[in-house]
């Protein structure tokens, strides 16, 4: 699937939902259903900066595409940073870094997050792309 297939198919699970406390129940399902972070990527190298809560971001190359898989201690955060993935992994680094990211917008996920919430999203999409411009280097 395309970026872009994932991210629409994110905005119409999102939009069975009118009531925000609903949506922030799916993002903490979502979270949860994760797979936990290997404890070795536990690493200070891999902490996020800007997010308030802990947010552990590991990123592999492997056949021309890159893998995330990461963690938080916060159920919503921990649910954001999966939905992330999900649109962003097994992606070449260059199709990271032209994705246009709109389901952020298009789920209303941005204004109903709080400011730090908000920047902490920010520094995780800005992470992501960091390691594909990193990776796109070594091709």
């Amino acid at each position: 699937m395309t970026i872009n297939e994932i991210q629409d198919e994110i905005i119409e699970e999102f939009s069975g939902f009118d009531d925000w406390m609903d949506k922030y129940q799916l993002l903490i399902d979502l979270g949860n259903e994760q797979e936990p972070l290997d404890e070795k990527y536990k690493t200070e190298s891999n902490l996020i900066d800007g997010c308030q809560s802990r947010v552990w971001l590991q990123a592999d190359y492997e056949d021309g595409k890159i893998h995330f898989s990461a963690e938080s201690d916060a159920l919503i955060v921990k649910g954001i940073v999966a939905l992330l993935i999900r649109v962003l992994s097994d992606h070449t680094p260059q199709e990271i870094l032209d994705a246009d990211l709109y389901f952020i917008e298009e789920i209303g996920l941005k204004e109903h997050l709080s400011p730090t919430r908000s920047n902490g999203l920010v520094a995780m999409v800005k992470q992501m792309r960091v390691y594909a411009l990193a990776f796109s280097t070594k091709q």
